[in-house]
């Protein structure tokens, strides 16, 4: 009954929120069949312990892939890549990475460069979803910001030089996928508001304005959350636009999937939640279309729908002004880093 009523919603409401995020039709691509063997490929998964992170792990070792299993937790990480190993019989690799601390983003992009020559597919997955307003990152910004938009921005540039050698050595770009989410959409103003980035007093009073409220889209979390999956539709617009000589970018919305982003729900998000999310493999489907199936290069820089389809991204997300505002934004927060800005 359920792939019934997918089938029609997405022939007659293909945009809703409802068909591609909670019924979206039966998916087509199966991975452990349909992916590619993946031998001589090296994989960064951020957010990799658990979730979705996980799932792609998991697939990318069966397909004979050498991953590096990022997160911010060596203690999970290194009980989930324990599992991994007895569910795969291949072993990942670990990388320390707190995409909330800036410094631990560079010693992490450090630690890989010195390990490894190239890059080949860059997952971008780790995520923080609608935590308390008063949470911020080791440098002051907005959890929600920092850890899903300005940490991976700030990996991906340092990471660049690897991707481009993979380019180079394969003939085949190398890949960049960035988890995104329908409620982009939930983002207010022209797509990024800069003043609540960070913190201080013009933020404090636009949340204040904004209020608090549990309803999806509404209130200062998920208006937040809403500019964070903006910032990485953007950010992928961005590579695409300014080094498609180097890689290829998309950006993917997994889908309704029950995992620990919504830790921060109460309980009566979290009971729906149960009751209408997908399993994390389920979320893993799209995102591992696009960092590895051949079709992936036809679309390249998608808006990718559940699953592994080419959905319609808020208009906002296309305008190239809007994405050179966030490019001058971030490149202005990475001076003081002193490290490769994106030109």
């Amino acid at each position: 009954m359920s792939a019934v009523v997918s089938n029609i919603l997405a022939k007659v409401a293909p945009n809703s929120t409802i068909s591609h995020t909670i019924f979206p039709p039966p998916a087509k691509f199966d991975p452990p069949r349909d992916i590619p063997d993946l031998k001589g490929k090296t994989v960064i998964v951020t957010g990799a312990n658990t979730g979705i992170g996980y799932q792609t792990v998991l697939q990318l070792l069966l397909k004979n892939a050498k991953v590096y299993m990022a997160a911010r937790s060596t203690s999970k990480v290194q009980e989930a890549a324990e599992k991994l190993e007895e569910e795969t019989g291949r072993k990942p690799l670990q990388l320390q990475l707190d995409l909330g601390d800036l410094h631990s983003v560079r010693r992490a992009a450090r630690e890989f460069l010195s390990k490894e020559d190239k890059l080949d597919i860059l997952f971008n997955n780790a995520g923080v979803m609608i935590p308390p307003t008063d949470q911020l990152t080791s440098q002051g910004y907005d959890l929600q910001f920092g850890v899903n938009v300005l940490g991976h921005y700030y990996l991906t540039m340092l990471l660049l030089p690897a991707l481009e050698r993979s380019t180079t050595a394969n003939g085949v770009k190398a890949r960049v996928v960035n988890t995104t989410s329908s409620g982009h959409t939930y983002a207010t103003g022209e797509g990024i508001e800069l003043s609540v980035l960070k913190s201080g007093p013009e933020r404090d009073a636009q949340i204040k304005k904004w209020g608090s409220s549990k309803v999806p889209g509404c209130g200062a979390q998920w208006h937040l959350y809403g500019l964070s999956k903006m910032g990485n539709i953007l950010f992928t617009h961005l590579l695409n636009r300014h080094h498609h000589d180097k890689v290829a970018a998309w950006s993917v919305h997994p889908g309704g999937i029950s995992t620990e982003l919504q830790r921060y729900g109460n309980a009566l998000e979290k009971s729906m939640a149960n009751a209408l999310l997908r399993p994390a493999p389920y979320g893993a489907l799209t995102q591992l279309w696009a960092g590895t199936m051949p079709e992936a290069e036809d679309v390249v820089g998608a808006y990718l729908i559940p699953w592994a389809r080419v959905g319609t991204v808020d208009p906002r997300a296309t305008n190239e002004k809007t994405q050179d505002n966030l490019l001058a934004y971030l490149e202005d927060q990475m001076k003081s880093f002193d490290e490769p800005a994106l030109d």
